[in-house]
């Protein structure tokens, strides 16, 4: 966790920096649920869905290949907070790296903070995704993005 919002990286020998940023890009192939639009173009904006449950719209705001990827939150559904629209105004971003040989993936969700409701249960799937899923996806080809979903997921997380 950062002052700013959560982070989280991993490291993976043997890929690199482009192959990696790829898997990032590839959202579909690490992240769970409906993904629709563009998520490999500067401006391009798509749209992340759990029917009754998360919504999301992101713009990329920064594409820098094999390098750093942003995507601002729109707009915004949570059907588990208070708030639905928590998300509303964050930023993920991705950022990637050679580090001693290894290519390293940071991942910051900019403004999901501990004072959020959310904050618990969306810091743990994120780093299920990206630990996990993603992790997955940039090592050894296939990732799993149906690694945390649904009901169950809300009632085992946090």
């Amino acid at each position: 966790m950062s002052d700013n919002g959560f982070t989280t990286s991993f490291s993976v020998e043997g890929t690199t920096p482009k192959e990696a940023f790829d898997a990032i890009i590839d959202v579909p192939g690490w992240w769970s649920g409906q993904v629709d639009g563009s998520t490999d173009t500067l401006g391009g904006e798509f749209t992340y869905r759990v029917p009754g449950m998360h919504y999301s719209k992101f713009r990329i705001t920064e594409f820098v290949p094999a390098k750093k990827v942003a995507w601002l939150v729109l707009d915004s559904y949570l059907s588990f907070t208070e708030d639905n629209e928590e998300w509303t105004g964050t930023t993920v971003i991705f950022e990637v790296f050679d580090e001693d040989g290894a290519t390293r993936v940071r991942f910051t969700h900019a403004g999901l903070v501990p004072g959020h409701e959310c904050y618990s249960v969306c810091s743990n799937a994120w780093g299920q995704y990206i630990n996990g899923s993603l992790r997955d996806l940039v090592s050894t080809g296939p990732g799993r993005p149906g690694s945390f979903e649904g009901e169950r997921a809300l009632n085992t997380a946090g």
